[in-house]
C-alpha cells in the first residue's frame, strides 16, 4: 500500500494488523455462531403497557434460590425496567412458534399491540406470559455485570409454569459476532 505524505509507518502497521485479525475475527465468530442458544421473548410491564423483547443468551446460572442470567444490549429498555425493580418474564418458545420470531424480533411499532392475538396469562407481578409458550419463568433482577456491548442480568426467579410439550426452540446463528 503506498504511503501519502500524511501517512506514517504505525499506520501501514496498523493495517497489515486489521488485515490479519479478520480470519482470526471470522474463525472466532463462525466457532461461537456454533454455540446452541434457545429463542426467548423477554416481557415485562412498564407505564402500563406491556414491552418485550427477542432474547436468545438465556442460561440457568443458580439451584437455590433457582437464579438465570439474561444478556441485554446495553441500550434495551429492559435494563432501566430492571434498574427499577420491574419484574420480567421469559417465555420460552417452541419449535411450532418460529413465527413469533417475525413479530417479535424487531421494535415495536407505535400503536399497534404486538400480543394481538396471541393468548396471554399473567404472573402473579402483572407481567405478561405467553401462554402457548413450552414454559415461562417470572423473574427478578439481582445483579448486573457490564460484558462489552450488553448487560449480563442475574435474575431470580420467582414463578414458574410449564406450558406445552413440545421441544423448546433451538438456535444456532452463522456467526456469533452479530445477530
Amino acid at each position: 500500500m503506498p504511503r501519502s505524505p500524511q501517512s506514517s509507518e504505525s499506520d501501514t502497521v496498523g493495517s497489515s494488523a486489521e488485515s490479519a485479525a479478520a480470519p482470526l475475527q471470522e474463525a472466532i465468530g463462525s466457532v461461537l455462531g456454533r454455540i446452541p442458544s434457545g429463542l426467548f421473548v423477554v416481557t415485562w410491564r412498564a407505564a402500563e403497557a406491556d414491552r418485550f423483547m427477542l432474547a436468545s443468551w438465556v442460561m440457568q446460572a443458580g439451584f437455590s434460590p433457582p437464579a438465570i442470567t439474561v444478556a441485554v444490549g446495553s441500550s434495551r429498555d429492559l435494563l432501566t425496567a430492571i434498574a427499577t425493580g420491574t419484574p420480567f418474564v421469559v417465555n420460552i418458545l417452541g419449535e411450532s412458534q418460529r413465527p413469533l420470531l417475525a413479530r417479535f424480533g424487531r421494535p415495536p411499532v407505535a400503536g399497534e399491540d404486538p400480543f394481538a392475538g396471541i393468548e396471554i396469562v399473567r404472573g402473579s407481578s402483572g407481567a405478561p406470559a405467553i401462554a402457548a409458550a413450552t414454559g415461562w419463568l417470572e423473574c427478578r433482577g439481582i445483579a448486573q455485570a457490564p460484558s462489552g456491548d450488553h448487560t449480563i442480568v442475574v435474575a431470580e426467579v420467582t414463578d414458574g409454569r410449564t406450558g406445552s410439550a413440545e421441544p423448546p426452540l433451538v438456535h444456532l446463528r452463522r456467526n456469533g459476532l452479530r445477530y
